[in-house]
């Protein structure tokens, strides 16, 4: 593991780390892209440099109790942030956990998004989760096909959560 005290967790290729300060132009070039964004129901396209500061100290709010956060994921070989990834309770969830994902397209097709979420997941199984969820905009086929190769499984369309109709992804903690 990494000495950097950001670092949540590495696998081979990628460091799972708290977003930084020094982030915001990557964290810009990654949120203000529409094909990016589309999928990320309420949130909203940046459009100016300025709100990715915004955007990383919420992320690193989000990731002050150690166990769930939405982290930057680094490649390793480059130093460059390929995405994130979240381990976070749903809102309005009863203590649900969803796994989920956004990277850069220069970052897609490398299979980052699958080796970043099993990480992210078996965190949480070892900080004691029996479950965890993903959700996707029903035409999110690629986000889908992580969850597949998660292992997670498909439990259909729902709006129990975030107050619009997702695919519903479940997957159960290893016996």
């Amino acid at each position: 593991m990494s000495t950097d005290p950001t670092t949540v967790l590495t696998t081979g290729r990628l460091a799972v780390r708290r977003w930084r300060a020094g982030d915001r132009e990557r964290a810009f070039d990654l949120y203000s892209r529409t094909e990016v964004t589309r999928w990320l129901g309420r949130s909203r396209t940046l459009e100016q440099l300025v709100e990715a500061d915004a955007l990383i100290e919420r992320f690193r709010t989000r990731s002050a109790d150690p166990r769930y956060g939405v982290w930057a994921v680094e490649r390793r070989d480059t130093g460059v942030v390929a995405g994130s990834v979240l381990l976070v309770p749903i809102p309005d969830g009863g203590g649900e956990v969803e796994v989920g994902w956004h990277f850069h397209p220069d970052s897609w097709g490398h299979g980052f998004a699958t080796e970043a979420a099993r990480a992210a997941a078996a965190k949480g199984f070892a900080d004691g989760l029996a479950e965890i969820y993903a959700v996707t905009h029903p035409d999110n086929h690629a986000s889908q096909a992580v969850c597949r190769r998660l292992g997670m499984t498909a439990l259909g369309r729902t709006d129990r959560w975030y107050g619009t109709e997702l695919a519903a992804f479940r997957l159960a903690a290893p016996r």
